[in-house]
């Protein structure tokens, strides 16, 4: 079994590596069912490449998104730090700090951004400002894999990788929000963060499906399922769950299968889930209503992927939350290919 490392010092940045294509990204999303609003935003430090990748989304209580991306100018790797947005470690696997002060492109209609250029354009851009504090709930899950001389090893050239080392860590948010003349006062506001680095082309998977569920301080997940190019029928499923009810609160526990079922619409937006979660002891079966999709679109090459955001309120039991649904395809002519796999 390949071991993983996670020490304290995993969560600040890694030394940049010789791979054109290596980065570092810190993600984190929120979401506060008092207000019915919440977002993500996410930095991917590219230091060889002299950039970085920003993004702020925002889920707002009228359906409209805020939304800002951008490819500021880095030198080195010391920091998230760029674009008006900025990322904190206080305290290890414990205590974050979100901080931006810039613009967003308020969207009424979130789906222009299909066609970034004309969506930026063509819609307005207000002051945005976001000052949260984050605390843990829950442990850290994941690391970066470890082998054994004489062990096997996947693929490493840095051309085929996503990401080497990978944790997720749900979390609460609490702290003000401002987008124009619209300020939200965040409390408890649960989600989860992403921290990946290792030589990345978002290119490198075929498909796959991302869901973060939280469904009270008590119980969420975070599951990934994903497939492959070269076997149409292949899927990866993997997770984790904490539920303090049932196993305590020091300690999430792998998820060992999954099924899931989406709805789309007729472009292919995601707009409910279905999804049976299994550990060695329990089954979870939760519904999703993806409440606010934006596609997001990465190009190299002559590939086009796009990834759809999708704020997602969960229902387990009498349980209520929310979290994201985050579907990545390549478009092959003109169709998302893991929309035809059946799930």
């Amino acid at each position: 079994m390949v071991r993983m490392r996670r020490d304290l010092e995993d969560d600040y940045l890694h030394p940049a590596e010789e791979a054109s294509n290596f980065n570092e990204s810190r993600y984190y999303n929120f979401f506060d069912q008092k207000l019915n609003m919440g977002g993500w935003v996410r930095m991917g430090n590219r230091p060889n490449e002299g950039y970085a990748e920003m993004t702020v989304c925002l889920y707002l209580p009228d359906g409209s998104v805020g939304f800002m991306f951008k490819r500021p100018k880095i030198e080195g790797h010391t920091e998230h730090n760029a674009g008006g947005l900025r990322f904190e470690v206080i305290k290890p696997y414990e205590e974050h700090q979100i901080s931006y002060d810039g613009k967003v492109c308020l969207l009424e209609r979130p789906k222009e951004m299909a066609d970034p250029r004309t969506a930026f354009q063509n819609n307005p851009h207000v002051p945005c400002t976001l000052a949260l504090n984050l605390k843990n709930v829950g442990p850290a899950w994941g690391g970066e894999p470890e082998w054994e001389e004489g062990e096997d090893k996947p693929d490493l050239d840095p051309e085929k990788m996503f990401a080497r080392g990978h944790t997720e860590q749900h979390m609460s948010s609490a702290g003000t929000i401002t987008v124009g003349d619209q300020t939200f006062q965040l409390s408890d506001a649960l989600g989860l963060r992403d921290h990946s680095w290792g030589p990345r082309f978002w290119q490198n998977i075929w498909w796959y499906r991302w869901l973060t569920v939280n469904l009270g301080p008590k119980l969420g997940f975070a599951l990934t399922i994903s497939g492959r190019e070269d076997d149409p029928d292949a899927r990866a499923a993997h997770g984790f769950l904490y539920d303090v009810e049932r196993y305590g609160d020091d300690r999430s526990v792998p998820i060992r299968k999954v099924e899931l079922s989406s709805d789309y619409d007729p472009e292919w937006y995601p707009t409910a889930n279905r999804v049976i979660v299994t550990t060695d002891d329990h089954v979870y079966e939760v519904k999703g209503d993806v409440w606010s999709n934006i596609p997001l679109r990465n190009r190299r090459e002559d590939m086009v992927t796009r990834i759809t955001e999708g704020m997602t309120h969960w229902s387990y039991g009498d349980l209520q939350g929310a979290g994201l649904s985050e579907y990545l395809d390549q478009i092959i002519e003109d169709t998302p290919v893991g929309t035809n796999v059946g799930i």
